[in-house]
């Protein structure tokens, strides 16, 4: 049933209300509106929940250490990936967070179509990019040092690494000398939670996001071919300038912000929702 025109612009102005505040409340419940405008409210057709904001509170449950902020930016780069068809809707999605030293599991992979986590790994950075912790981050040639932003995945082959992933960025500035650098996903021998105990860190790759050998085939069959890979770190040029979650013209700052604080506005849409 549709509402008189005062009563959806009286219903609007409840939800826009609403998003301002973390904590949800049923505009039919507010005692200070006439009876009339209560039931227009309760008969108003429900505005859609976007997906993309439907998943972050979804994701969130799954990965209650992912730190809210770099989910949000991971999920708002997905959102603009799809907006321009660089990957299908189902495409899985895969998180690392380099601002974490190299001593914790610092990579969930998930199935968005399913809502699963799929893994929870360690993952290696470049010495180019420092010890334990990741530091210095480069798009250059020869660096060895990791590249932040949000890559899409390609196609797989035998390599000096054995069995590999090759990635493409989509980051310009940023990531987009990926293949041509040859960064590529691949396991190796460094990767090993034994080294932590008497090294104090993982070992380090050339640039590459490597894994686990044990897991590294699983995981790269199930990113292979069109995921997605967003790499966070809390870099000052990256946030400032990585263009792959700015499609709707928020800065990162914001959306790390708003997420941290609770809430988070995905894809542009005026709606903020609270964060379990």
């Amino acid at each position: 049933m549709r509402v008189s025109h005062l009563a959806a612009t009286v219903a609007s102005v409840v939800l826009l209300a609403a998003c301002a505040a973390p904590e949800r409340r049923s505009a039919a419940a507010s005692p200070t509106l006439p009876p009339v405008l209560q039931e227009a409210i309760v008969q108003a057709e429900p505005e859609p929940v976007p997906a993309s904001v439907g998943a972050f509170e979804r994701i969130r449950r799954l990965a209650p250490d992912l730190d809210p902020g770099v989910l949000a930016l991971a999920l708002e780069a997905r959102a603009c990936a799809l907006r321009s068809n660089e990957v299908g809707d189902d495409a899985k999605l895969a998180v690392i967070d380099y601002s974490r030293p190299s001593t914790q599991k610092r990579l969930w992979v998930f199935d968005m179509a399913r809502d699963a986590l799929l893994f929870h790994e360690h993952v290696a950075h470049g010495s180019g990019t420092g010890d334990n912790l990741a530091r210095r981050f480069s798009n250059e040639d020869g660096s060895h040092a990791t590249s932040l932003g949000l890559f899409r995945t390609a196609e797989t082959y035998q390599g000096g690494n054995g069995y590999s992933l090759r990635l493409d960025g989509l980051d310009a500035g940023f990531n987009d000398r990926a293949r041509s650098r040859a960064i590529v996903m691949h396991g190796a021998w460094y990767v090993n939670p034994d080294l932590i105990r008497t090294q104090g860190r993982l070992g380090r790759s050339q640039g590459c996001p490597a894994l686990r050998q044990q897991v590294a085939k699983v995981v790269i069959d199930t990113l292979k071919q069109r995921q997605l890979l967003f790499s966070y770190a809390e870099d000052a040029a990256f946030l400032q300038r990585g263009r792959s979650f700015a499609c709707d013209g928020r800065s990162a700052a914001q959306i790390l912000a708003a997420a941290r604080a609770g809430v988070f506005s995905a894809g542009g849409v005026g709606r903020a929702v609270s964060a379990p």
